[in-house]
């Protein structure tokens, strides 16, 4: 039990440092003195940076995951109110930080996509996932009649995905939701329309 907090401590004070900085500048050592780790400790659980990078990668893919499933497949809710409160909640993390932390996996996917095939695979993997939570959301919201069959879920879950993760980088840039807003209100007023006729 104790070896396994210790990996999950590396992971998180990990996760906090390269949503802040970035990977390429979060030394190993800074992690080690965020959690007060000594540095054996590091390579016992991951033989590099790299697999330590994908570990962090996994550990929030899994955590935002599980968040998805709470917020898109809640029986209880109408399926576009989901989004609509998932959209919600995004906002709501982005401004409690200032605009200046956006998506994990989407700064990472800017930055290292290019610089391993590894990190690449395992970022596009976790998007993956992602999108299918969006693609069966917007599957029930079809079934219920309150959304077009015109429109294929599995498109329109990586349009939502793309959109919404530019629009979180304008957000970021700007510092403000506006970017965000723009992208939800063109989503639910012009795009997700109900069946015609």
């Amino acid at each position: 039990m104790k070896n396994t907090a210790t990996r999950d401590k590396l992971i998180d004070s990990g996760a906090e440092l390269i949503t802040q900085q970035g990977y390429n500048a979060t030394g190993i050592n800074a992690v080690l003195k965020a959690c007060g780790v000594p540095k054996g400790s590091f390579y016992h659980y991951f033989s590099s940076k790299e697999d330590f990078g994908l570990a962090v990668i996994e550990h929030f893919a899994n955590d935002y995951d599980a968040s998805l499933v709470a917020l898109l497949e809640d029986p209880m809710t109408p399926p576009l109110e989901r989004l609509r409160r998932y959209f919600a909640v995004s906002r709501a993390y982005m401004s409690e930080r200032d605009h200046t932390t956006g998506c994990l996996i989407g700064n990472l996917g800017q930055e290292l996509a290019g610089q391993s095939v590894r990190f690449r695979e395992a970022l596009n993997h976790a998007f993956q996932r992602w999108e299918a939570r969006f693609a069966h959301c917007l599957q029930a919201a079809q079934a219920q009649g309150a959304l077009t069959s015109a429109l294929d879920p599995h498109q329109l879950a990586s349009f939502i995905l793309s959109g919404w993760e530019g629009a979180i980088l304008r957000a970021k840039t700007l510092k403000s939701d506006a970017p965000m807003e723009v992208f939800e209100s063109i989503l639910f007023e012009q795009v997700l329309m109900p069946p015609t006729g």
